[in-house]
This record gives structure tokens, C-alpha cells and sequence, in this order.
């Protein structure tokens, strides 16, 4: 299976090595200098992951993050030119999946890619259905139903709150959680649970600062509450 990665990068020597390094993996990467070529290059054709630089001329990062979220569940892997809470939060509300900051090591941009690809390709090996009190989940569908109303969730947010489904009322931490989900935990970072929880949480729970069903076990993780 050819893996197309949609690299969006304005500085050209850095978006140069980046192509090497993926195409050096055998993939094949498309191109674009800006938000703007990208949603062009996305729309053209099927689009298997996306690298996103913050910093973009135009459209920046967090919203061409947007952008594409609102219509396509592609992993979605921005760059930040420095470890700042901030921008690493905005990221990930934004819809990305993961981070990675500058500079980085092309192994370990490798290693992000191909542990969120494997993850996407995998999503049918467990039970499709899933029920936990009120809600259904349907892999199959990356939809989870609180009683008759269906939300939409990103393929992390779903994976997330399956693997709380799976145990009920057992608590996860989010070096557990960052290993199952994301598929890394040595290198992975509690950010990405915290904010995916309360993406989540916007989403499933009637009081998002108060929740009935991602419960916060403080000192240890999260639990699905049944």
C-alpha cells in the first residue's frame, strides 16, 4: 500500500528534509508551501497522514488544522518551533492528533508516523460494538451514541474513550493510555491525554466541567464512569 504524507512547510530546506526522510521510509509525500496549497492537495486526492507546521504564511497552522478536520479524520501531526504549552495545546484542540517539536530527529518523526498509521490501519480488530451504561460505541463507524443523539468523534478521540469503555470504572493512566492510544508511551507526552480527554468531554458530557462519564482519579489517570 502506497502511503501518501501531505507535508505542509513554508521553509523550503526544512520541508526538503523532511521529503527525504519520508520518501526514505517509502512513502510518498506531497508538497505545500502554504494552508492554502495544502487544502488544495488535499482535496485532489486520498491523503493517508498530515504533517502541519504552525507557522504558515496565510491560513496558519491551527486553522488549516480545522480546515481539515471538518471534513477528513487523517491523522494530523503539527509541528511548533518550541516547546510552548500554548501553542502545543491549540495544536491539539485544533484537532491534531500529536506534536512534535523543532528540531527533530527524522527517526523519531518516523517512529510518530508509522505508530499513528498503524493504529489508523488497525481500527476493525476489535468488536465493533461497544455499550457502557447509556453509550454505544460503533468502530465501525467512529460514532458514539448517548442515547439517541450521535456524536462524531476524531479517530483519537474514539480510541481514547474505547480503550476507558473496554474496563469500565478501571482506572487508566496516561502513560497506559498514551502506550494503547497513541502507541508510544517511552516518548509520548501527558499533554496529549489531558487535552484529547477534554476535547472528549466538550463533546459527550452534558457539563464538560462537571463529568458524569470521563472522570479525572486525580493523582492516577482516568476512568469511564458506569
Amino acid at each position: 500500500m502506497n502511503i501518501r504524507i501531505l507535508a505542509v512547510e513554508d521553509d523550503e530546506r526544512i520541508l526538503t528534509a523532511v521529503t527525504f526522510a519520508l520518501e526514505d521510509e517509502g512513502w510518498q509525500v506531497i508538497k505545500a508551501d502554504s494552508g492554502e496549497v495544502a487544502l488544495t492537495e488535499f482535496r485532489k486526492d486520498i491523503i493517508d497522514l498530515v504533517l502541519i507546521d504552525i507557522m504558515l504564511p496565510g491560513i496558519d497552522g491551527f486553522e488549516l488544522c480545522r480546515e481539515i478536520r471538518n471534513i477528513s479524520d487523517v491523522p494530523i501531526i503539527m509541528v511548533t518551533a518550541r516547546d510552548d504549552t500554548h501553542d502545543i495545546v491549540a495544536g491539539l484542540e485544533a484537532g491534531a492528533d500529536d506534536y512534535l517539536t523543532k528540531p527533530f530527529a527524522p527517526k523519531e518523526l518516523s517512529a510518530r508516523i508509522r505508530a499513528l498509521l498503524r493504529r489508523s490501519r488497525s481500527d476493525s480488530t476489535n468488536e465493533p460494538l461497544l455499550r457502557v451504561g447509556d453509550l454505544e460505541l460503533n468502530r465501525d463507524e467512529g460514532v458514539v451514541s448517548l442515547g439517541d443523539k450521535k456524536i462524531h468523534l476524531t479517530r483519537t478521540e474514539f480510541h481514547l474513550l474505547y480503550e476507558l469503555a473496554e474496563n469500565p470504572n478501571k482506572v487508566r493512566s496516561r502513560e497506559y493510555l498514551l502506550e494503547k492510544v497513541w502507541g508510544y508511551g517511552y516518548f509520548g507526552d501527558g499533554r496529549l491525554v489531558d487535552v484529547h480527554v477534554r476535547r472528549l468531554r466538550t463533546k459527550i458530557e452534558v457539563d464538560a466541567a462537571s463529568p458524569q462519564y470521563v472522570v479525572t482519579v486525580r493523582g492516577m489517570g482516568y476512568k469511564l464512569h458506569h
